[in-house]
């Protein structure tokens, strides 16, 4: 045998062994392609080799075009060229390139009529249908990939948790279903004694069924002892009255930090909305005594800025390991919130130690990502301060004083001054309420490129300390000049439009071609941002006074403002990039690099570049949404 002839079968043994049963090298081709391309690249060998010898390879020309009427069923892949996805209103819903596939059936149980045209000379691999079915039949990762839309994939991958998390389980597991009742007319004598015999520390005031308020330990202290009352004092006289509650499916998590930024001890807890049991601190605290949630609880037992400073120092070692212990992106940015919250309320107490008390009413307003309980890591200062319209010009200067105490403490502790300047500390944003409000309708009377750059930080606004009416009233503002201004609301859908997902045709990334970020894209700035901008426009229009992002698309849902539909999505897309985001950013602590939003597509795996492609789509469209829905002001 010739040595040439000797080295042919050497190389068809090695393919023989790497490939079990595939036995010509069209085959042996075949399988390292589809090995690489999902969700084929998931299936074990013992299934997805039979597959191979199965399908069939297909030629079609630039113009072929597939639909329900197609008689070749099956799901075919892209191994060359591109195709185009348009529904029967000629909208395009995809362009797909190498790698890709399509199932037209299954495209049409899920959108109505589509149509798949070949835009570049194609090859496929062509899997007839019962060998697709077999394979969803026998593997359920296959199945699921092709199970629904790829916003259903994306909500898998961004509620993916890697490990179970005590503060992630529903509040009700660390409930206390031994409640105490007790009549409004009962005197507090009484309770108490009952609270005793029964050892515990509170007791609901019901009548009638109706939960009227709550007695504790605290009351008993503080509203009838300390004051001296008589034992026969009906407790209505002394219990809390209005509560708020948790539901049972909330998690310990949310339940905790609730708790914590509200100061209370007790929380009633309701199934199915009837009251069922009670979460108290104690039982949080046992539930989870080291969770970094805790955190809020010590800042406010510093006693100047240095303190708080040291305590936060290790922030970014605590998000590595929120993370790692399967806390979502959402949950992470709420508590980064309420620990920012927590150090501008203890720096303002601080002040008014330092400066004295207010001399008039007034409130400490969050801007941009704080507002929208949404921060992360790096974040700067966004800030401002609303002042009762009583105030006089010799009361003034105290403000001034505390907003540099609380700015610079700010600065210092790690929250840097705003770039653009949007800071208490700035005499433009600190202002009696009258002066606020006037502000807002020049805004919208003249939406200048420079109004509409601050309206985009300025009305994503929360009260973070004082007197919130003032920011209400200030929102209330806010919302009625938006809503019923076309041309203000139109230059808002300029803005939003301004910054489009990063992706180019064929769903390809576009990356920086060059500077420090070369062959990176932003996920903050061309993902993150998108969404908040689009969300918010949204809820200008419709008067929606939620600020957070998921809470702003919920409300927009339920008034029929969005689709159900619409407004999953953009959550889905919204908390995928920002899992992604922070993954990315707790690699970059671990590795003692200097955080950042930028990524390399190249970096990820093969899922999550589908995954994020998906995500950008999702954008995509919803901007084409504004872009329709607002035309009419654009003139």
């Amino acid at each position: 045998m010739s040595t040439e002839n000797n080295q042919q079968t050497a190389a068809e043994d090695r393919n023989e062994n790497r490939y079990p049963g595939l036995d010509t090298p069209e085959l042996v081709t075949v399988a390292e392609f589809i090995q690489q391309t999902l969700p084929f690249n998931e299936l074990p060998e013992e299934i997805l080799y039979p597959v191979i010898s199965r399908i069939v390879i297909q030629y079609h020309c630039q113009g072929d075009a597939f639909d329900a009427r197609t008689p070749e069923r099956g799901l075919r892949i892209l191994r060359s060229g591109a195709v185009e996805l348009r529904d029967s209103d000629n909208k395009l819903l995809d362009r797909l390139g190498e790698g890709e596939s399509f199932h037209i059936a299954g495209l049409n149980a899920e959108r109505g009529e589509v149509i798949a045209t070949v835009i570049e000379d194609a090859l496929f691999y062509f899997v007839p249908d019962e060998v697709y079915r077999e394979l969803r039949e026998a593997d359920r990762g296959f199945d699921r990939y092709f199970s629904g839309q790829r916003n259903r994939r994306l909500r898998r991958a961004a509620r993916y948790q890697p490990e179970p998390n005590t503060m992630m389980q529903e509040v009700r597991t660390v409930m206390s279903s031994n409640l105490l009742t007790v009549a409004p007319s009962c005197t507090v004598q009484d309770a108490a004694k009952a609270m005793a015999e029964r050892r515990v520390s509170s007791a609901f005031v019901v009548e009638d069924d109706v939960l009227l308020g709550i007695v504790t330990d605290r009351d008993l202290r503080v509203r009838f002892v300390a004051a001296g009352l008589p034992f026969d004092t009906p407790v209505s006289q002394i219990m809390t009255p209005d509560l708020e509650w948790v539901d049972g499916s909330e998690t310990i998590f949310a339940t905790t930090l609730l708790m914590t930024q509200r100061r209370f001890h007790h929380l009633p807890v309701k199934i199915n909305g009837v009251t069922k049991g009670i979460v108290t601190t104690s039982d949080l605290i046992l539930a989870k005594q080291d969770d970094p949630v805790y955190l809020v609880q010590h800042i406010s037992r510093q006693h100047d800025v240095d303190s708080i400073k040291e305590l936060v120092s290790g922030m970014a070692n605590l998000m590595v390991q929120w993370v790692n212990s399967g806390m979502l992106a959402q949950q992470v940015s709420q508590v980064l919130t309420a620990i920012s919250d927590a150090i501008t309320i203890r720096l303002i107490q601080l002040a008014e130690e330092k400066f004295g008390p207010a001399p008039v009413p007034w409130c400490w307003t969050g801007f941009g990502s704080q507002a929208r309980a949404e921060q992360l890591l790096g974040a700067d200062q966004d800030n401002g301060l609303v002042i009762d319209d009583s105030v006089t010009a010799e009361q003034l200067p105290w403000f001034r004083q505390v907003a540099d105490f609380v700015c610079d403490g700010l600065d210092h502790v790690g929250y840097v001054y705003c770039p653009g300047g949007i800071m208490a500390k700035n005499d433009e944003w600190r202002q009696p309420l009258a002066r606020w409000q006037d502000t807002v309708r020049k805004w919208a009377r003249a939406p200048t490129p420079d109004a509409v750059m601050r309206v985009s930080i300025f009305f994503d606004i929360r009260c973070i300390y004082g007197d919130c009416k003032l920011a209400e009233k200030l929102q209330e503002t806010m919302l009625d000049q938006a809503s019923r201004n076309s041309i203000f609301l139109a230059a808002l859908a300029a803005n939003v439009l301004d910054t489009k997902p990063p992706l180019g045709i064929f769903r390809r990334f576009v990356v920086d071609r060059d500077g420090e970020h070369r062959s990176e894209l932003d996920l903050k700035k061309r993902g993150v941002l998108p969404v908040t901008e689009i969300v918010r426009l949204h809820a200008l229009a419709h008067k929606i006074t939620a600020v957070n992002t998921d809470e702003r698309l919920k409300a927009l849902a339920a008034e029929k403002h969005l689709t159900i539909a619409g407004s999953r999505n953009l959550a889905d897309a919204l908390h995928f990039i920002q899992q992604l985001r922070i993954k990315h950013q707790c690699e970059q602590i671990t590795r003692a690099e200097k955080v950042s939003n930028f990524v390399n597509p190249r970096d990820l795996a093969k899922m999550a570049k589908e995954q994020l492609r998906d995500a950008f789509t999702i954008i995509d469209e919803a901007q084409s949404s504004v872009r329709q829905t607002y035309r009419a002001g654009m003139g």
